[in-house]
């Protein structure tokens, strides 16, 4: 019987209305035979090659059998399960995420399907933030960013130092006003007894529980979710 010593939620039940493409935005083509999905899962295949036994937990809807299909190539890399996302019983990637948690077990990760951590030791960096969650509870993989429009369309974190760490002094989703935020998330870990709060990391009108997490810096995160990205 498998048994995950982690768990990834890769939602994928969005419209990518944004990215104005007759295709998924996470099935555009960055080089010959990658895709922007195939590098948003480096991290996650990285766990599996470390030795971790991965479950990734896919939340799709009717309109991603492409992304479904494509992702058996995967199916001897990490166990995969998938749960569909009824828009009008679970709206939005809160809701997304609240339908994948009932097949998680262990730490969880969110790692979303449109964002790609671009940096030499991207692979590693969601290996990192999960080691920590043994001990912080949460974690993020983070991008320092300063301009207020990126930030607003994002997990705008304010990253600070202490006790020899970089940590999450504060943070909110898509921020209205983004002043006093300078950096944004792109996967996020959380413990097995605070996965549950994990929809809260990107719902409105509640706290982040991100505050306090370790924030684990890289080079740069890659929004593909509008054609420049």
């Amino acid at each position: 019987m498998f048994v995950p010593d982690v768990s990834v939620i890769l939602p994928c039940a969005g419209f990518g209305t944004r990215f104005s493409a007759p295709y998924p935005k996470e099935l555009h083509c960055l080089a010959p035979g990658v895709t922007v999905l195939d590098r948003s899962l480096e991290a996650v295949v990285n766990l599996a090659k470390s030795g971790l036994n991965v479950r990734l937990v896919v939340v799709f809807g009717a309109h991603k059998m492409d992304t479904v299909r494509y992702l058996a190539r995967y199916a001897e890399t990490f166990q995969m399960v998938f749960v569909y996302q009824n828009e009008s019983f679970e709206p939005g990637l809160d809701g997304a995420i609240r339908s994948a948690l009932p097949m998680t077990q262990g730490p969880v990760a969110l790692v979303l399907p449109d964002i790609v951590v671009s940096d030499a030791d991207g692979a590693g960096s969601l290996l990192a933030a999960l080691r920590h969650t043994a001990v912080t509870g949460w974690s993020v993989v983070a991008a320092e960013e300063r301009d207020p429009g990126v930030l607003r369309q994002m997990g705008a974190l304010a990253v600070v130092e202490a006790g020899g760490f970089l940590t999450v002094g504060a943070a909110i989703d898509k921020p209205t006003d983004p002043s006093g935020f300078n950096a944004f998330w792109g996967m996020v870990a959380a413990a097995e007894h605070q996965a549950h709060r994990l929809p809260d990391v990107v719902a409105e009108g509640v706290d982040s529980p991100l505050a306090g997490a370790v924030a684990h810096m890289v080079g740069s995160i890659v929004n593909y979710n509008t054609p420049e990205g």
